[in-house]
């Protein structure tokens, strides 16, 4: 996941959830999210989702 562009990773987390994928998959997403401290991308997209 270190070679995954952000905006790419944040829409996989989005769309893993939107698939239910498999929790353990969508906990992994969101670490890497955590660490490398774009949670601020998530909270923008979430807000033009819904």
């Amino acid at each position: 996941m270190k070679n995954m562009p952000d905006e790419l990773l944040v829409n996989a987390y989005y769309q893993a959830l939107s698939l239910n994928l498999n929790p353990h998959f969508i906990s992994l997403l969101k670490l890497e999210i955590n660490r490398r401290s774009i949670a601020t991308r998530l909270e923008k997209v979430s807000s033009q989702i819904g």
